[in-house]
Order: C-alpha cells, then sequence, then structure tokens
C-alpha cells in the first residue's frame, strides 16, 4: 500500500506548484498523474505571463514557485506589454517553447527531494467522519495520506466538441476524469464551464512574407529574481541548448487579421457550431471569445487581429492566437484560408472546445481547503477559473496549506491588500463566480501598491515564514533592500535644478544615465527602475491611504452569527453565512451586498464585539 502526507491529483500547473510546495516544505508528497509525458502541457497559448497574469507569476516565484523562472529558462520571445500605460500595469510575457516548457518541469519534479510522481487515475477521495484519508486509483490498491490537493483541470467530466461532433476527454487524445461523481457523492455543488482552444498550422505552409512581423524586446524582460547563474548541481540549471541558463536568441511572432470572406464563411456555418447548437452547456470566458462569437457579439466589426505564434525552436506547428473555435473541420479549413498569409495553409491540430466541471469556489475557505471535508484542497480551474497563471498561484497555496496542515501548522492566507493572488482567492472564496475567472490589474484594490517590480519585496519574507523560501531566497531579498536605502540616500543628498532628485525621478523618461556619477555608482538597472517608479506613485499612494477606511479592515470572528443581528436583509444574512468573510472589505465584495448591509454589520461588531 502506498502512503504519503500529501497528495497531489493532476499535474497541471496548479499541481505542479502544490506538490513543490509541500515537498519544499519538508512533507512526503505524491503527485498522481494519468501521463508522465504531459506533465505541465501547455494545453493552449505556450505562453506565460500578459496583462496582470504577469503579476501572479512574479509573486509565485517570490515564494519560491518554478513557474517565473521555468518561463525564463525555455522562452523564445520575451515581451513587456502596456508600456504606454503606468508602471502599475505593466506587465511582462513570455512565449515559451512548449516542449521545453514542459519536460524541463518533469525533471524538476522528478529530481525534488519529499516526491514522487506515480502515473496513474484517481477515481475515489477516501474520507473518514467528513475527514480525507486517501485516494482510489486504477492500480486497485487505495493511498493512505492526510491531506489531498485536486488540480484536475478541464478533465473532469471533461467533453470535447469538434462540429457535430462530441467525445469525452480533458484535452484532445486525453481521456476524462470520473473523479467528479467521488465529490458529488462527498455533498459538493458542481457546475459546467467551458474553454477552447484555435487549431495550429504547418508554419511551412505559410507565406510569413505578407505578414506585420512581432519582434520580441531586447534586452528581454524576465519573471524571476533567480535569474543568474546558479552553481552546476542547482536543479534550476537544467537546460537543453547549450551552455548557460536561458535562450539568448528570440524568435518573432506574425500578425495578420481576419476579414469578409472569414466573416461569412463564419456566419454561414453557425448552424454547424455547437455553441449555437446549444449543445455546450457550460459557461464560456467572456475575455476570450471563440471566434465564432467575436462574430455574432461583434457584427460592427471589419476584421479581427490573428496572431500568428511558434510552438518551438524545434517545431513548425504555428499557434493561431485569435481563432478559437469548435466548428467543423472542413469549416475550419475555410475560414484559416481566407486570412491574409493563410491561403495555402494546412491545418495540423483542429481547434475545439471542452467542457467540464468545475466547484463553485465559495464552498472553501481562503486556504483552498473545502468547508465540507478537512484535509481536502481543490485548486486550479475546478475553483472556476481560467488560466496557467491562476492555477499556479491557488496551487501554491493550497499545496502549502495543505503541508502546513499535516506539519499542524497554522495557515498560509496571503492578503488581498498584499498580493493579486490574495485578490484572486478572496473573490473566490467569498463571492464565487459565473464565468470562468480571469485576473485583471481592475480587481485589486492597492494596484499602485502591487506592481511587478516588488514583487519580492511584499511576498518573500512572508513566504519564508511560512517554509515556502530558504535562507538564498530571503538574502537576495535583503540585499535588494539594501541597494534600494543606499540608493535613496544618495537620492536624497542630492539637488537638481533646485529641485530634489525624488521629484525630478516622476518623470517616465528620466533614466539612470542621467544621474550624476556618485548616485550611479550605487544603483543598477533593477533598484533604479524600483526606486524610480516608487517616486512617480509616492503622492497617488499617499492620497489612497489617507482616503482608506480603517474600520472595513476590521476582522470579522468566523464565529458570528449573522442571523441574530438586526437590520440585515434575510439575502444579506445567507450570504455572508455562505461565504463567511475575513474582513467588512472582503464583504463588500460578496455580490449583492449593498453598503448600507456593511454599514448595518459594522455598527452592530462595534457595538458588541470587543
Amino acid at each position: 500500500m502506498l502512503n504519503a502526507d500529501v497528495v497531489i491529483i493532476g499535474s497541471g500547473h496548479a499541481g505542479i506548484e502544490a506538490a513543490l510546495a509541500a515537498a519544499r516544505m519538508g512533507c512526503d508528497t505524491l503527485m498522481l498523474t494519468q501521463n508522465l509525458d504531459t506533465i505541465g502541457q501547455m494545453s493552449c497559448n505556450p505562453a506565460i505571463g500578459g496583462s496582470a497574469k504577469s503579476h501572479i507569476v512574479k509573486e509565485i516565484d517570490a515564494l519560491g514557485g518554478a513557474m517565473g523562472l521555468n518561463a525564463d529558462a525555455t522562452g523564445i520571445q520575451f515581451r513587456t506589454l502596456n508600456r504606454s500605460k503606468g508602471p502599475a500595469v505593466w506587465a511582462t510575457r513570455v512565449q515559451c517553447d512548449k516542449k521545453v516548457y514542459q519536460f524541463r518541469l518533469k525533471a524538476l519534479l522528478e529530481r525534488t527531494q519529499n516526491l514522487r510522481v506515480l502515473q496513474t487515475t484517481a477515481s475515489t477521495i477516501l474520507t473518514d467522519k467528513d475527514r480525507v484519508t486517501g485516494v482510489n486509483t486504477d492500480l486497485g490498491a487505495p493511498i493512505r495520506t492526510r491531506a489531498v490537493v485536486v488540480t484536475a483541470g478541464t478533465f473532469l467530466r471533461g467533453l470535447l466538441h469538434i462540429g457535430e461532433k462530441s467525445m469525452p476527454g480533458g484535452r484532445m487524445a486525453d481521456a476524462a476524469s470520473t473523479l467528479s461523481e467521488s465529490l458529488r457523492q462527498l455533498g459538493f455543488e458542481t457546475r459546467r464551464f467551458k474553454t477552447g482552444t484555435p487549431c495550429r498550422l504547418n508554419g511551412r505552409t505559410i507565406d510569413f512574407s505578407s505578414l506585420e512581423v512581432q519582434r520580441g524586446d531586447e534586452p528581454p524582460p524576465r519573471f524571476s529574481s533567480l535569474n543568474v547563474r546558479r552553481e552546476a548541481n542547482d536543479l534550476f540549471t537544467l537546460n537543453f541548448d547549450g551552455e548557460g541558463m536561458f535562450h539568448v536568441e528570440q524568435i518573432p511572432c506574425w500578425l495578420t487579421h481576419t476579414t469578409h470572406q472569414t466573416t461569412s464563411t463564419i456566419k454561414s456555418n453557425l448552424h454547424k457550431s455547437p455553441l449555437y447548437q446549444r449543445r455546450i452547456e457550460g459557461t464560456g470566458p467572456r475575455y476570450c471569445p471563440s471566434i465564432e462569437d467575436k462574430i455574432v457579439r461583434f457584427p460592427d466589426r471589419e476584421s479581427h487581429h490573428v496572431f500568428l505564434e511558434p510552438e518551438g525552436r524545434h517545431s513548425e506547428e504555428i499557434y493561431v492566437n485569435g481563432v478559437s473555435t469548435s466548428l467543423p473541420y472542413d469549416v475550419q479549413v475555410a475560414l484559416i484560408r481566407s486570412i491574409p498569409g493563410l491561403r495555402a495553409a494546412e491545418i495540423v491540430r483542429p481547434g475545439y472546445a471542452v467542457e467540464y466541471d468545475y466547484f463553485p469556489p465559495t464552498q472553501l475557505k481562503q486556504t483552498l481547503e473545502t468547508r465540507r471535508v478537512a484535509g481536502l484542497f481543490f485548486a486550479g480551474q475546478i475553483n472556476g477559473t481560467s488560466g496557467y497563471e491562476e492555477a499556479a498561484g491557488q496551487g501554491l497555496v493550497a499545496g502549502a496549506n495543505a503541508a502546513l496542515q499535516v506539519q499542524s501548522h497554522p495557515p498560509f492566507i496571503l492578503p488581498s491588500k498584499a498580493s493579486y493572488i490574495g485578490v484572486l482567492i478572496e473573490d473566490l472564496t467569498a463571492r464565487g463566480t459565473n464565468e470562468p475567472y480571469r485576473m485583471f490589474t481592475s480587481r485589486a484594490e492597492n494596484r499602485l501598491l502591487l506592481r511587478e517590480d516588488n514583487a519580492d519585496l511584499r511576498l518573500t519574507e512572508l513566504g519564508a515564514a511560512a517554509g515556502l523560501v530558504g535562507q538564498a531566497g530571503l538574502a537576495r531579498v535583503e540585499e535588494k533592500r539594501r541597494r534600494i536605502a543606499q540608493l535613496d540616500r544618495a537620492i536624497d543628498s542630492l539637488r537638481m535644478d533646485g529641485k530634489r532628485l525624488s521629484t525630478t525621478m516622476r518623470s517616465p523618461a528620466f533614466a539612470l544615465e542621467q544621474l550624476p556619477s556618485e548616485v550611479r555608482s550605487c544603483a543598477d538597472d533593477e533598484t533604479w527602475r524600483h526606486v524610480a517608479i516608487e517616486a512617480r506613485y509616492a503622492g497617488y499612494i499617499a492620497r489612497q491611504q489617507a482616503a482608506r477606511q480603517p474600520e472595513w479592515e476590521r476582522a470579522i470572528p468566523s464565529t458570528i452569527n449573522f442571523a441574530i443581528i438586526p437590520g440585515l436583509r434575510t439575502e444579506t444574512r445567507e450570504k455572508l453565512t455562505s461565504a463567511r468573510p475575513s474582513t467588512l472589505a472582503e464583504a463588500g465584495r460578496i455580490p449583492g451586498l449593498t453598503r448600507t448591509d456593511l454599514t448595518v454589520l459594522s455598527i452592530w461588531m462595534h457595538n458588541n464585539l470587543p
């Protein structure tokens, strides 16, 4: 019989971070995967980051996770998005070599202390008196454990759709999971979502000469603060193309667009779409619609952007970003060949939609442990999210809390005012979601403070206290703080044009090279960028903090009985009891609660609680 402290079900981006977190915190950890060769597979676009998502990746890195460093090590194009806007919303995006990304993570998992990986399918969650005790698999013998993290992604009763054909599957060529039935039998509520992916093309059949080239930034931006040469025995030095840690040669992407012919082809075949045949029950992502949805929802648009993105250095497959579809194969060929540059393009993998079960995340605590079964945690798309980054952030938190519970230590909860991952988890557990959840910078109340440049300053010490980050990580942050303090002192000692230098720095055009030599000598690019951004936002942040009402940060006791509070509506009592918010600010984000509800609750707490 197999035994483990923590069992991780699933080997996608949530499962990987969960397993690595539990293992590096000292727990005997076992990852179960249907297929060892699809660990870390990027089922859709092989890219990490983008608007708001990059902030999550930076936070994962600050907490010792693997996603950012693996993207840096396997990237084929690096860009900073939103440069025309303020630094708080600048976003790193890395197009990765799909297979290298995947197999590098597999190697990392295989070589991580305290972690085992087993190819098998989980079928049943075993419990005793509402506490998890193990997992049944297709191997026949139960696995005994003290904590389970379910990260099954789109595999829970997954159903694939291409045109009028439907088949079970979590993604193309991979079987669906029946684990949903076990979870329903334990009393969990379940609903359906759907997502989709575009077709892939043979790059040799594309006429790139007629397309607009999209090149990466030089120097390439990076995700990880570990972005340095390391000792030869360090796992993060794993690489596949010679000496050094990172690729240096970037590969271009290309931009094209749909045409009137594309629109006509889609409109004349909408009756063949499983979405418009109403064979798909699940709700799809609003912010990543299929090309069918785009044509129907935006009838006045003459064309839509289409980005052609390579899937790897050693592959001719091209990802067609912007043309997610579940139309029949022959229709996909026709619409692709209506696009400039793709007149003779060959599809090597058709696009498809996948429908799957998710479990409304209001059934979870902020630790991502389920309220119904102790020791059982959910992370990733099972909680209604979309995106590799959102999944990975949840996985890290769930894995850490599973380990801490096994070790009888206090839980690890990231506050929403200090992290995007905290915003994500608070939104999910307090408000739930009726559509696939995607992170946006607008979701963070403190977004001027939650930036890429200070993720390690915000979170690494919290991670170290929980056991997620070692002494080397702490030392890097302490050295960064030292460099920042040194630069701040140098700046405060100078004046330029009769003004303090820190005031002049608020201009985004002001560069390190413009500083006097005595200041330049104590700053590198990273330190200067951080100090300049802090100076630029100082006034805004001060006004924001002054305007904030401390009362809304007050904690709500977990034992409070909302039913006895006079003046609350019945609907409000039910929602507060279900969501169990930890603060008044968190309660304010519950859909349907009014400011009057919060005022009533605040006054009652002030008069009745110590």
